[in-house]
C-alpha cells in the first residue's frame, strides 16, 4: 500500500479566513480558493431552469395535478430511488396532486427500472394517466414504449449516462443528456427529482396557483435529498454540497421527517450531530438492505411515513433487514476472498475480475463487488443469478481512472449481443447477459482491460493530508473536521498520516482493535481501528492513517483518533 500526500497550492483562502489552520490547508488540498466555494447556503443553488426538457417536465406535471390526473411514481432498489420516490411523492402533494402512488421494481421479478413486466403489472389495476420514473428510465427504452401503448403519459426523471438511443418518453429530464447546460453534472437521481419540483412551483407560481393558498416549503424535503445524494455516492461538488448542508441542518435542528428521525434512532446516531459519514455509514445502508434483501417498498413505506410509531416500527424491520444482510454479505465475501486467493495461486492478478458462485445473493453483489476492489484495487464484476432464469447479473465496482460504462460500450462495440443490457458511471456499473456466456464475457473483458487500463492505476494508494504535530491534534480540530464537511465522494474527508509508538493494544468485539498511541511529540492518544484484528494486535512501531475524531463517550468530550490504516515500521 502506497500512502500518498495531498499537494497544498500555494493559493489558499489566506489567514484572514478565521478557519483552523489545518482546515484551512485541508480545503487549500481540495481545491477551494475562495470564501464563496464554501458559502453553502441555499441561495447558493444553481438555477433549475438551466435542465433541459424542464419545461416540458412541469407542464406534464401541471396538467397531471390540474386534472385530479393518477400519478404513478416509479422508484429504484436503492436508497437514491427510494429518497428521490419520497420526495417526488411528498413533493407533488404539497403542490397539490392527490392521486400520487409509488412503485418499485422486484429486483427477481421485474428486473431494474421501468420494465415491460414492470409495466404490465401496473397497468393490471387500471392505467395510470402519467408514470414518473426516478433515478432509472433513461435506458428503459422497452419499459417506457409499453407503458406509452398501454396508453400512459411518461416522465422520465435520472442521472445515469444515456444510450444512444433515448426512450421515447414524453419528457425526460436528465443532466447528463447530449448537450444539457446545467452546470452540475453529478446531481443524484433524488437531486434532479427535487429540481424538477422546485422548477414545478415556480411555473404554479407563475399561472397564480398559490393566490388562494400558502406556498409549500420544498425544504422540508432536503433531509431526504441529503440522505439519497450522499447514499448514492455522487461526486459532492458545490451544489450538492449546498444540498446535503441543508439537509443536515434541517436534521440537527430536529426538523427531519419522521422517517429520517427513526432511522437515526436505530442506527444509534444522534440528529444533533449528524455528519454526512453517517447518512453514507448508519442510514444508507438500512434502507438500501430493504432493495437487496426483500422489497424497497418496506424503505420507501418508511421515508413517507409521517406517523412517528409507524416510522419507528419500519425503521425497526430495516435494521433487522440490514443485520440479516451484514451475515449474507460476509459469507459472500469470503467465497469471494477464496476466488481471488485461486487466480493469485496462477500467478500476476488480471486487470479486472470477474467473481461468481452459483448461490451468490443477487442483491449482495455490488457490495461484494466493491468490497474485494478495496482490496485488490482494480475493477471487479461480481455475477449472481437472476431468479430462476439462464439469466446472469452483474455489479461491477471501479478504481479512479477507470470508467466502467466506457468499458461496457466498447465491449457491446466489439461484442454486440454478448450483454442483454448493461450501463452505470465511471465508478459503478451493471449487466446482465446469459449464463453460458460468462466465460466469453470475462475473456473479453480481461483482453479489453489489459488494452485500455494503465497498470499504474492499479497500484493500491492511500491519499492523506499529510502529517500533523501533537499539539494540532485536540479537541479543537476534531470539531472543526466534522463543522467542515459534509464531506464525501470527490471532496472526500480529511485524514492524516504519521508514526507513533503502540503503548497498548487490546481486541474489542471480535475484530476490533483500541490501542494507545505516543505521538513523536511525547502526547499519547486512545486510537480505534475498526475490523482491523487479523490473528494479532499490533505492537512497535507503526505507520498510521487516522482521523482526528470527536469522542463523546458518558458525556466527556475529547479527542480520539480513528485509524484507517496502519503498518509496521
Amino acid at each position: 500500500m502506497q500512502l500518498r500526500r495531498r499537494v497544498v497550492p500555494d493559493i489558499g483562502l489566506g489567514g484572514g479566513s478565521n478557519l483552523h489552520p489545518v482546515l484551512a490547508r485541508v480545503y487549500a488540498a481540495r481545491g477551494v480558493t475562495s470564501p464563496e466555494q464554501l458559502d453553502l447556503r441555499l441561495t447558493r443553488l444553481l438555477a433549475p431552469d438551466g435542465l433541459d426538457g424542464i419545461d416540458v417536465a412541469c407542464d406534464l406535471l401541471r396538467t397531471a395535478i390540474a386534472n385530479d390526473a393518477r400519478i404513478v411514481v416509479v422508484g429504484d432498489f436503492d436508497c437514491d430511488g427510494a429518497t428521490g420516490a419520497a420526495v417526488a411523492l411528498r413533493g407533488l402533494r404539497m403542490l397539490g396532486a392527490t392521486r400520487v402512488e409509488v412503485r418499485v421494481p422486484n429486483r427477481v421479478l421485474h428486473g431494474y427500472g421501468l420494465s415491460p413486466a414492470l409495466v404490465a403489472e401496473i397497468v393490471a389495476n387500471g392505467v395510470p394517466d402519467l408514470l414518473f420514473t426516478v433515478d432509472s428510465g433513461i435506458a428503459c427504452n422497452a419499459g417506457v414504449r409499453a407503458a406509452k401503448d398501454a396508453g400512459c403519459k411518461v416522465l422520465v426523471t435520472d442521472h445515469h449516462l444515456p444510450p444512444e438511443r433515448l426512450p421515447e418518453a414524453d419528457a425526460i429530464v436528465n443532466p447528463n443528456l447530449h448537450g444539457d447546460a446545467f452546470a452540475s453534472k453529478t446531481l443524484a437521481g433524488v437531486g434532479v427529482v427535487f429540481y424538477l419540483l422546485l422548477a414545478l412551483r415556480a411555473s404554479m407560481r407563475a399561472g397564480g396557483a398559490f393566490a388562494m393558498r400558502a406556498e409549500p416549503d420544498l425544504s422540508a424535503l432536503l433531509d431526504l435529498v441529503a440522505l439519497g445524494t450522499v447514499a448514492d455516492l455522487v461526486a459532492l461538488d458545490h451544489n450538492n454540497r449546498v444540498l446535503v448542508a441543508a439537509g443536515l441542518r434541517r436534521i440537527r435542528s430536529g426538523r427531519a421527517c419522521a422517517g429520517i428521525t427513526a432511522l437515526i434512532e436505530v442506527s444509534k446516531r444522534r440528529a444533533e450531530t449528524l455528519t454526512a459519514s453517517d447518512l453514507a455509514f448508519g442510514l444508507g445502508p438500512r434502507v438500501n438492505a430493504a432493495g437487496r434483501m426483500e422489497d424497497m417498498g418496506i424503505g420507501i413505506a418508511c421515508l413517507c411515513s409521517d406517523d412517528v410509531g409507524a416510522a419507528r416500527e419500519l425503521a425497526t424491520r430495516l435494521d433487522a433487514i440490514n443485520s440479516e444482510r451484514r451475515g449474507v454479505q460476509q459469507d459472500m465475501v469470503d467465497q469471494a476472498e477464496g476466488l481471488v486467493a485461486s487466480l493469485r495461486l496462477d500467478g500476476e492478478l488480471p486487470p479486472v475480475l470477474c467473481l461468481h458462485e452459483p448461490d451468490w445473493h443477487a442483491g449482495i453483489v455490488g457490495l461484494v463487488a466493491s468490497k474485494i476492489k478495496e482490496r485488490v484495487h482494480r475493477p471487479v464484476f461480481a455475477f449472481a443469478a437472476a431468479g430462476d432464469s439462464e439469466e446472469l447479473k452483474a455489479s461491477a465496482r471501479s478504481v479512479p481512472g477507470v470508467h466502467l460504462r466506457d468499458l461496457l460500450v466498447e465491449l457491446d462495440r466489439r461484442e454486440p449481443g454478448l450483454m442483454r443490457r448493461f450501463g452505470g458511471h465511471a465508478m459503478a456499473a451493471g449487466l446482465s447477459l446469459d449464463a453460458a456466456l460468462l466465460p466469453r464475457f470475462c475473456v473479453a473483458i480481461e483482453q479489453l482491460a489489459r488494452e485500455r487500463i494503465d497498470a499504474a492505476l492499479l497500484a493500491a494508494e492511500i491519499w492523506t493530508d499529510g502529517a500533523l504535530e501533537a499539539s494540532e491534534i485536540d479537541l479543537a480540530l476534531a470539531e472543526a473536521l466534522a463543522d467542515g464537511g459534509p464531506w464525501g465522494q470527490a471532496f472526500p474527508e480529511p485524514q492524516f498520516d504519521g508514526q507513533f509508538e503502540v503503548a497498548s493494544a487490546k481486541v474489542v468485539g471480535s475484530r476490533h482493535v483500541a490501542m494507545r498511541l505516543l505521538h513523536a511529540g511525547g502526547r499519547a492518544f486512545d486510537a480505534i481501528a475498526f475490523s482491523a484484528y487479523q490473528g494479532r494486535v499490533p505492537d512497535g512501531r507503526i505507520h498510521a492513517v487516522f482521523q482526528p475524531i470527536v469522542d463523546d463517550w458518558r458525556g466527556e468530550r475529547r479527542v480520539k483518533l480513528l485509524l484507517r490504516h496502519f503498518e509496521p515500521v
